[in-house]
């Protein structure tokens, strides 16, 4: 009786190790087609990228792009969301570093200044992939659809930034939340960045510090 438990625990181990190996085989399988993705999608447009064309970079049949990952506009979510968060999964726009970093701060150009920063930071990763997206979305529903959600995702966080400006006696006078939610979210587009950072030559410190002192004189008492 003895030796038959033993053996049934061996086999539960064995089986949860294997179950284990095959979770972390396919997150890795799942990461290099995003990986493969994010470089077709940067070197010839998203239009021109297709499903085969991620998966023959990825090295796997197109089945496993939709089994592990989805279609392509969920392909380009999925790169959107690792570049807003800096990481291989989404993560919650008030769980982000810069955003805690804020909300730890009292002083309210302190605040702009540390989320100058970390817009630059994402900028860096997402701005060509959220004008990717915006350019798919004119002609196609579920790009669209996936940019609608972005942008009203964008929208809301403003609004919880400029509260916050509001709760620590920052915001000026005569400002409406609203009002002061769409500045920030007109000033910190990617679209922005990539005008005065790629097309205007734009040292990245340079429009990080022009963000900051921008959003004082227009924000702040």
């Amino acid at each position: 009786m003895k030796y038959c438990q033993g053996m049934n625990e061996v086999v539960k181990r064995r089986r949860q190790y294997d179950a284990t190996s095959r979770q972390t085989r396919s997150a890795a399988t799942r990461q290099r087609i995003i990986d493969a993705a994010r470089d077709l999608i940067l070197e010839g447009g998203y239009r021109a990228t297709t499903i085969a064309a991620i998966a023959a970079r990825a090295e796997v049949n197109s089945d496993s792009v939709y089994a592990l990952v989805g279609r392509k506009p969920v392909v380009l979510r999925e790169l959107i969301e690792q570049a807003l968060s800096g990481t291989d999964h989404a993560v919650a726009g008030e769980d982000r570093a810069h955003i805690r970093a804020m909300r730890e701060e009292n002083d309210p150009a302190k605040k702009l200044a540390i989320y100058a920063r970390g817009t630059c930071q994402v900028h860096q990763r997402l701005a060509p992939l959220f004008l990717a997206l915006r350019d798919a979305s004119s002609t196609e529903p579920e790009a669209q659809q996936v940019w609608q959600e972005i942008s009203e995702r964008r929208a809301t966080n403003m609004r919880r930034l400029v509260k916050d400006l509001r709760d620590s006696g920052g915001l000026r006078r005569g400002l409406s939340i609203e009002e002061s939610a769409d500045i920030v979210w007109a000033t910190n587009s990617p679209e922005l960045y990539v005008l005065l950072v790629g097309e205007r030559g734009w040292p990245v410190k340079r429009f990080e510090k022009w963000l900051a002192e921008s959003w004082c004189r227009l924000l702040l008492q």
